[in-house]
């Protein structure tokens, strides 16, 4: 039987899956091999994720949405009208049904193929990764309601719940996840809450910081840049935080890459409620970063005004004085 190798078979052949979707069939092997741990690289960072971007970065990059399901939903909407109009289980029918297949397929791969591609590349440059803890399920809930409480602005919240699922929020943590471990990196989850409400420069939490959806301005030191880039700077720095309680024991360190407890920021004291260090009086936002730490320095001040706790020195420093490696297995001590 002809087939495309896409990739050499590596290691020990473990298991074969062979699998069949729209009409093409795949074949999944599985096979063990040793590998040596990989040193990350690049430093530490925070990401926004949205719709109108579908992800900004602590540093300004941000990744245009791909948006696929609305780029076909016309060519789906005609193609399962299409399929409405035909005899059920006819052969005209399983035609009709082979074509939606189809455009569902491509939009499933379209997807996957952007997320691939975005998640390698950050996870590539980046040691550490600070994401949100987006509880889609919650957002992308219907506003219907009941026929005693109906539902406001029913239609709006369709479209936004339809744009939310569209973008595979949960799927790029995914991806992230396993990658950042595969090259030696580390992904935290912190609570979304007030990280895009919250002034990185002066720390004021209020509602009328974000002018619009796109526009932050500080109603109290007047502070000025892009929300989604405020939003993943203060990520960044809940990110750091809660690294910092688990180097100082108020939570268990988790294996790389995997999701960290809420706990944590219940546990630090020196954390808000979106779990975001605040100033503590007469600290200055610009003071230089010194280094090492005394054992008098609570914290330390990132070149971009952040700040972050005393352990967390990965916005300036490497992860490796967290990790030690062994010389022999190259595998994580």
């Amino acid at each position: 039987m002809r087939y495309r190798n896409s990739r050499d078979v590596l290691g020990t052949v473990k298991n074969v899956t062979v699998s069949q979707s729209c009409g093409k069939w795949y074949v999944s092997v599985q096979t063990e091999r040793e590998v040596e741990q990989p040193l990350p690289n690049g430093g530490a960072v925070g990401i926004d994720m949205g719709v109108a971007r579908f992800a900004t970065l602590s540093d300004g990059t941000f990744y245009a949405p791909l948006n696929s399901f609305k780029r076909h939903q016309t060519a789906l909407r005609r193609a399962q009208q299409a399929m409405s109009r035909k005899t059920k289980f006819s052969n005209n029918w399983k035609k009709a049904r082979a074509k939606v297949q189809k455009i569902h397929s491509r939009i499933g791969n379209a997807r996957r193929d952007y997320l691939h591609k975005t998640s390698t590349t950050i996870s590539q440059n980046h040691a550490m990764v600070c994401i949100e803890d987006l509880q889609v399920r919650n957002m992308s809930r219907s506003a219907a309601g009941s026929s005693e409480q109906p539902g406001k602005q029913v239609r709006a919240k369709s479209g936004l719940n339809k744009a939310i699922l569209d973008q595979g929020w949960a799927e790029f943590r995914r991806q992230l996840d396993y990658k950042l471990a595969w090259n030696g990196g580390h992904l935290i989850a912190v609570p979304p809450r007030n990280t895009s409400r919250t002034c990185p420069c002066c720390g004021h939490v209020s509602s009328a910081n974000r002018q619009t959806q796109a526009r932050f301005e500080c109603v109290e030191c007047g502070f000025e840049e892009n929300a989604d880039v405020v939003g993943a700077i203060n990520v960044l720095r809940a990110g750091h935080a809660r690294l910092a309680c688990e180097v100082n024991g108020a939570v268990m360190p988790s294996a790389a890459g995997t999701h960290r407890s809420d706990s944590g920021a219940a546990q630090c004291p020196r954390l808000s409620a979106a779990g975001i260090s605040g100033l503590q009086a007469g600290e200055d936002v610009n003071e230089p970063i010194s280094w090492p730490p005394g054992p008098a320095t609570p914290l330390l001040r990132s070149s971009r005004g952040v700040i972050v706790h005393r352990h967390s020195i990965l916005m300036e420093h490497s992860l490796l004085p967290f990790v030690s490696f062994s010389s022999t297995a190259g595998t994580p001590a």
